[in-house]
């Protein structure tokens, strides 16, 4: 039987059940779940083919694998990516999940994660048989690690921290993932959410700055989830690396990993159009431009926060007691302390939750401070 660690949010139970006896009820902020409408367009092309007795295919019908490939030179100033190197992902996770087994990980193979990162890296190394380490970069590890690096995890902009890696950084890490013969996975999921100087994007591993114009061995995670509001479509895809993607499309092929042909449909007009994205992202910056200055009135610390939807603040003291203070106004943080021990001091705020809400969870921290 595989043993896996008990899902960590189920720790947050008791918090939850404190803040609920607010009498102005509970502001859920740690869980980062879309809770806007999915766009119309979006929902009627899901309607329109809904008629889908066959069989998908796995790696996408040519309408989506073009509209990625146009996406991402659209939006992320990524050239050369050719049709055949992309693929849907039942949602951004799964393929977190399983990429080390898919790649053929296994006993003594060892996967790099940031250090401050989604408990689900870990997972997948574990999946797989495999160890993982908690690095930021690769020089600082042993000689004997090192030799032993297969797959190195990016997260850009980062969850929990919205660390966002710059172009020379990436490149770098890149560089030196590729001297060991490893692979470089980056997650870039809230690639459509920078803030401040990030407003008009991120780097791309894929992009030439970073990759030299060659992807092979990088591999580039999206998923439609936080900027279309479809998490309950489980819409993602990968891209890159044209010397793994056949490999990647064949194991996927056997185990059966195939999204469903009507949410291939809604994929193709969420690429197609970037109007609602770009409505979504104002409707983020609103919450966050409330939320920032509460927080900070609070004396809670907001350190990186630069992209996607999360705020990463710090009171200096354990997370479960800044949780705990946060609970008795009725509002729901997540526990830093669920990214790695180099969180312990930190609490996650979320950016989803409503607009009600958001002014809630305000109204509280400025009365409270």
């Amino acid at each position: 039987m595989l043993t896996l660690p008990d899902y960590p949010w189920n720790a947050l139970a008791p918090y939850a059940a404190r803040a609920a006896e607010h009498e102005g009820g509970a502001v859920n902020l740690s869980i980062g779940t879309p809770v806007d409408p999915t766009p119309e367009i979006i929902i009627r092309a899901l309607r329109e083919s809904a008629n889908a007795p066959g069989y998908p295919t796995t790696h996408g019908t040519p309408e989506l694998r073009e509209a990625i490939v146009n996406w991402f030179g659209r939006r992320r100033d990524v050239r050369g990516l050719a049709t055949d190197d992309v693929m849907p992902t039942v949602g951004s996770k799964e393929l977190v999940a399983w990429l080390p087994l898919l790649l053929g990980l296994g006993a003594g193979d060892l996967v790099v994660r940031p250090l401050v990162a989604y408990p689900t890296y870990d997972i997948g190394a574990q999946l797989a048989g495999a160890d993982s380490i908690a690095a930021d970069s690769l020089a600082g590890l042993s000689e004997d690690d090192r030799a032993r690096v297969k797959l190195v995890w990016v997260n850009s902009p980062g969850n929990p921290t919205g660390i966002v890696r710059g172009a020379a950084e990436l490149k770098a890490l890149v560089d030196d993932a590729r001297s060991l013969g490893a692979v470089v996975a980056s997650d870039e999921c809230y690639a459509e959410l920078g803030w401040g100087e990030h407003e008009d994007g991120v780097p791309s591993i894929l992009h030439d700055s970073v990759s030299g114009g060659d992807m092979s061995d990088l591999l580039c995670v999206y998923s439609l989830s936080k900027q279309s509001n479809l998490a309950g479509y489980r819409a993602a895809f990968v891209a890159g690396a044209p010397n793994l993607m056949p490999a990647l499309v064949n194991n996927r092929k056997h185990a059966g990993m195939i999204v469903p042909a009507p949410v291939q449909a809604a994929m193709v007009a969420a690429l197609n159009d970037d109007e609602h994205v770009k409505a979504q992202k104002d409707l983020y910056r609103a919450r966050r431009d409330l939320l920032v200055p509460a927080l900070g009135a609070f004396g809670l610390r907001i350190v990186d926060s630069v992209g996607g939807l999360y705020l990463w603040c710090t009171a200096d003291e354990d997370c479960w007691t800044t949780l705990g203070r946060l609970a008795d106004l009725g509002i729901v943080a997540g526990p830093g302390a669920f990214y790695g021990t180099a969180g312990e001091k930190f609490v996650r705020i979320a950016l989803t939750a409503s607009d009600e809400r958001i002014h809630s969870a305000v109204e509280r921290l400025n009365a409270a401070a």
